[in-house]
């Protein structure tokens, strides 16, 4: 069989593969009801933000379903070729990129832009994947295998945080986290050097603080609100008030398809970052848990491909993966809930955004690819079971 000879693929995860595409199309759909209001009003065009979705979508499927083809063990090899211009992005950004919300996180063309902290989330992956499988048990060593990762992450963190963008940075360190537990490294080791860098980090902050504290009011009050939103209802808490308010409405079973209240210009961003409170206003408490089950239905199928990996290098790039989405999604989610402070982080696959949406499905072609490789090896393994069978009849 053509699968099964020495420079042939397997099939990539076709489960995996669709529930990325119908969480593409849910998004779809729900950028048009959250956005079109807002898109009326702001660009006399009720599609304005739908078909923008809709161009990035596309590019993204055919972003991802080149990344599946390729050979996953390249991007161990040219992982530098993308690493580097990430880096370069991220250190010109704060300085000629555009300002939006108080921070220089976008590089815009014409009406198009792009966010580098969203390639840097795969970059990172990419280059911790290779580094830490290149150094095999010398990983488990803090000089030669730990400070080496930290240096490299804290490096790229710093430069995020020169925007600034504390949400993305936050992702990128746990989401690094994640490949260091899943590389091996000396539990008692990661958690002595997370301690040192918290220290360093309130340390910091707080000589920031005391710098320009005027700079720093506006932040403090978002990550402390949550507490109690209503304590300061018309400033720093609205979005918060209103993000809840939307849940409220939306009740058991929802307000219904398009009738959400609170994106009728209460929330700011309600196809962006508030996205999830839009669908728990149309869809309610039922429609919500049905698609935080599929979500996580999304990120098992995706552990699964990670951990059924032949080597290491695609284990620890799959789980790289999956972590990014999983922890995004909680922030998000977390976030618009009053659960964790909100950080303005975005819902992979389902808010507004080309940047985020794009890099997100490029991710999915990496672990579709290791699917391939990991189909490739099972299905060798069964046809050398029916040859021995066969053998011994």
């Amino acid at each position: 069989m053509k699968a099964t000879q020495s420079g042939s693929r397997g099939r990539p995860d076709f489960l995996l593969l669709i529930l990325t595409l119908l969480l593409v199309g849910f998004g779809l759909v729900m950028v048009f009801s959250a956005s079109s209001s807002v898109a009326v009003v702001t660009k006399e065009d009720a599609l304005y933000f739908t078909k923008r979705q809709f161009m990035w979508a596309g590019l993204g499927v055919m972003v991802m379903l080149v990344m599946m083809n390729l050979r996953y063990q390249v991007f161990k090899r040219l992982y530098i070729l993308f690493f580097i211009p990430v880096v370069i992005m991220l250190f010109l950004v704060p300085f000629i990129g555009q300002n939006i919300n108080g921070a220089r996180s976008w590089f815009g063309v014409g009406s198009l832009g792009i966010q580098p902290t969203e390639p840097a989330k795969l970059a990172i992956i990419l280059y911790l994947g290779a580094l830490i499988t290149k150094k095999g048990d010398k990983f488990r060593s803090f000089k030669k295998g730990l400070l080496p990762v930290i240096l490299i992450v804290g490096f790229v963190c710093g430069l995020i945080m020169l925007q600034p963008d504390l949400g993305s940075c936050l992702v990128l360190a746990a989401s690094a986290t994640i490949m260091i537990l899943a590389g091996g490294a000396n539990l008692k080791q990661v958690f002595m050097s997370g301690t040192i860098v918290s220290m360093i980090m309130a340390v910091v902050f707080s000589i920031s603080m005391a710098v320009n504290p005027t700079a720093w009011k506006y932040r403090i009050d978002r990550l402390t609100i949550f507490r109690d939103p209503l304590s300061d209802s018309q400033e720093s808490g609205w979005h918060l008030v209103s993000s809840l308010q939307a849940f409220g409405h939306g009740g058991l079973t929802g307000a219904g398809f398009g009738e959400s209240v609170q994106k009728l210009h209460y929330l700011k961003y309600p196809y962006n970052d508030f996205i999830f409170a839009i669908i728990g206003e149309e869809f309610g408490f039922i429609g919500s848990a049905l698609f935080l089950l599929f979500y996580l239905v999304f990120l098992w199928r995706g552990l699964i491909v990670a951990l059924r990996c032949p080597d290491q290098y695609g284990t620890v790039v799959g789980v790289g993966i999956v972590g990014l989405i999983a922890i995004q999604a909680f922030v998000n989610i977390g976030g618009v809930t009053a659960t964790i402070p909100l950080t303005g982080v975005t819902l992979p696959f389902i808010s507004y955004g080309g940047s985020s949406l794009l890099f997100c499905l490029m991710s999915i072609g990496v672990l579709l690819s290791i699917s391939r490789e990991s189909n490739r090896i099972e299905s060798q393994g069964d046809n050398r079971k029916q040859k021995n069978g066969t053998s011994a009849r």
